[in-house]
């Protein structure tokens, strides 16, 4: 937990709030006494207070420069907005000249890249950031094939589930780095002068302030102070950054949030015994249908294997991007083994049964653990690349399809043989739009992995400190359901939306009365998608035969309604949502939102502050469950009605072995 202490200071602090006085408060400071001896102990104060006598004063500032940062100081600082007169600062420890120089080569892809949902979409376009977002490099999802690895039991998403007059589209997948340009560059054509952006710059300290003790000042690193400070509408050197003080300090600032420190905000969460494989996929784009005709590239596959699901996500007509959830041990043998063993492996983990999945995975494991360590590069570092041939994979790949009876032409046939076979121009097999493409291989240096786990913060506002948290300093979850960044956009859009109503109606906008509809609009519809996102993880990761039996039936079930996948896809995002885009509101229409100003839902109420009388978050979450939407995606309510089944036949065996 974050915590410091700082030497008594040698003058009264009532003298330094009158020293600090600034036109941009519409009230009266009051000033603090010093406290008195009795209230320190050797010199040191029991609570840290901040000297203001040189700060600059913002009303929002906001810590982390990612896309949900980014995002955050759009939708404030947009001329759609009347009251767009917010002084905003956003700090950054990373360069961000390099995001706005980013200029990649046309066939090469970033392998970090998100799923924009249309409701997210709309948001992007109602502040103005999606028109600079660079489409050619965006790629449409018009169909989706989801299937077990166990069962081989599937549920298709395509035109005839999206939800009405919505077009093709469910989603729309970009680099990362694509959207951070295109918002960096929305806030540079802005040329506000109420903004500005520290970059490479970082938080050395937040502390409380001393006139006013539950305002932050951020203090930023000595050690880059040199960092250019972007202020509109002109650019300056900022050699000695000053401490920032905000009204509401917003942590954008990742999973391990100092925001979120400096508030003392607990999480809840684990880490999953898994790692994500990310990388980007080299494929034929020439590919015929069974009917001859060209092949669409514009559908996404997803195979729920017992040691992690594995998505192929098209980013071009001839790229793709890999997201593979597995074991670390393996993920790290996987990488070791070279870019060819893995394209090798991701084409058979789409296609073999998992019997032979098990095998190969074994046999990789076998083959690393007894590899010699070599030392690479100049630094001494251990590694064990190369172990593996992919001559030694293939064979073993040939040899598990015979085993299965896996003809050479069979849509299930994951050899390179078979990329040249169809690239030729011979009609594939019937079932061969199951399947993702042949990967040919993989594009240079973009194979990696990182760790995987959720956590959720138990609240999103600071108690007495003028805090809230956003995105990942809020919330972190799978990969599988691709909603991680639709999230924390919607976080941004709720908050925006709280900070604007307020602002209009003349209330402070760091108030816990001003933000409160916040965490009240945005908390259950995260804990939904987390929890549905974990359980989902947990209902494919078993082999237990009647678990298998009941999420197969409840898939296949599911995918005979075609009204059913309509209504999921539209709780997912693929219906965009007007009343979403970030806009002014009247004051009324806000006040009618939140039902009443000073007597809003106890549950709401207490869920917001951290403050329970019903003793823990469990009770508080299912009490707002009785009034809030559903799970708010199609993974989400899948894994709640296939849970559903499998907690009945887990019933069912218990009775009959207590009567047996």
């Amino acid at each position: 937990m974050f915590r410091e202490s700082f030497l008594r200071p040698t003058e009264p602090a009532c003298a330094v709030a009158i020293e600090s006085k600034r036109a941009i408060y519409t009230f009266n400071l009051t000033s603090v006494n010093a406290p008195d001896a009795s209230s320190t102990r050797n010199g040191l104060y029991s609570q840290t207070y901040a000297s203001t006598a040189s700060v600059q004063d913002y009303d929002v500032v906001i810590v982390g420069g990612g896309p949900v940062g980014l995002a955050l100081a759009c939708a404030l600082v947009s001329p759609l907005r009347r009251d767009s007169s917010l002084r905003v600062a956003l700090i950054e420890a990373s360069d961000l000249s390099a995001v706005r120089k980013w200029q990649p080569e046309g066939d090469s892809f970033s392998n970090r890249v998100s799923s924009i949902t249309n409701a997210s979409r709309e948001f992007l376009q109602g502040i103005g950031a999606w028109d600079l977002v660079d489409e050619s490099r965006t790629m449409a999802i018009e169909e989706m094939q989801v299937w077990d690895g166990v069962s081989d039991a599937r549920i298709e998403f395509g035109e005839a589930t999206l939800p009405s007059g919505r077009g093709l589209e469910m989603a729309r997948l970009t680099e990362n780095l694509n959207l951070q340009r295109a918002l960096l560059r929305r806030l540079d054509n802005l040329s506000s002068p109420t903004f500005t952006i520290l970059d490479k710059t970082k938080v050395s300290s937040i502390v409380p302030d001393t006139e006013r003790s539950t305002w932050p000042v951020v203090h930023l690193h000595p050690s880059q102070s040199s960092g250019v400070a972007h202020q509109a509408p002109e650019r300056r050197e900022q050699t000695s950054p000053l401490p920032l003080r905000a009204r509401l300090l917003v942590g954008a600032d990742g999973p391990s949030s100092p925001v979120r420190a400096f508030s003392k905000i607990e999480t809840y969460g684990w880490s999953y015994d898994a790692r994500a494989i990310v990388a980007t996929m080299v494929h034929d784009g020439n590919l015929l249908t069974s009917f001859g005709t060209p092949r669409n590239t514009t559908t996404a596959y997803q195979r729920f294997l017992p040691t992690g699901p594995i998505a192929f996500l098209p980013l071009s007509t001839t790229r793709a991007s890999l997201v593979w959830s597995t074991t670390p041990e393996l993920a790290q043998a996987l990488l070791d083994a070279g870019d060819d063993v893995l394209a090798r492996m991701v084409n058979a983990a789409f296609r073999l049964p998992d019997l032979s999945m098990r095998y190969l995975h074994q046999f990789i494991l076998d083959r690393w653990h007894a590899a010699v360590p070599e030392v690479v590069g100049a630094d001494g570092k251990m590694s064990k690349k190369g172990y593996l041939g992919v001559d030694e994979i293939e064979g073993e790949i040939r040899w598990r399809e015979r085993a299965h009876s896996i003809d050479a032409s069979s849509a299930l046939s994951s050899l390179p043989d078979a990329t040249t076979r169809t690239s030729s121009g011979m009609i594939p097999s019937a079932d061969a739009e199951f399947y993702p493409p042949l990967v040919g291989h993989i594009q240079a240096r973009s194979a990696a992995s990182f760790p995987l786990r959720m956590a959720h913060a138990e609240r999103y506002l600071g108690q007495g400190v003028r805090t809230a948290l956003i995105g990942d300093a809020a919330h972190t979850t799978h990969p599988l359901a691709g909603q991680g960044l639709n999230l924390g956009l919607g976080d941004c859009q709720s908050l925006a939306n709280a900070i604007h109503t307020a602002h209009s109606l003349g209330q402070d906008v760091g108030s816990f009365t001003a933000l409160e509809s916040y965490p009240r609009q945005r908390y259950l519809v995260n804990h939904g998608m987390l929890s549905a996102v974990d359980k989902l993880k947990k209902l494919y990761g078993t082999r237990n035969g009647p678990i298998v039996w009941a999420r197969s039936v409840g898939l296949e079930t599911i995918n005979e309604l075609d009204g059913l996948k309509r209504m999921f896809m539209g709780v997912a995002g693929a219906d965009g949502d007007a009343d979403r885009v970030v806009r002014r509101r009247t004051p009324d229409r806000d006040i009618g939102r939140s039902e009443n100003r000073e007597g809003i839902s106890t549950a709401s109420a207490e869920a917001a502050s951290g403050h329970s009388s019903l003793g823990n978050r469990e009770e508080v979450v299912s009490r707002l469950e009785s009034t809030s939407h559903g799970v708010p995606t199609w993974a989400g309510m899948l894994a709640s009605a296939v849970e559903g089944v499998a907690g009945m036949v887990d019933v069912g065996t218990r009775i009959l072995r207590q009567r047996f």
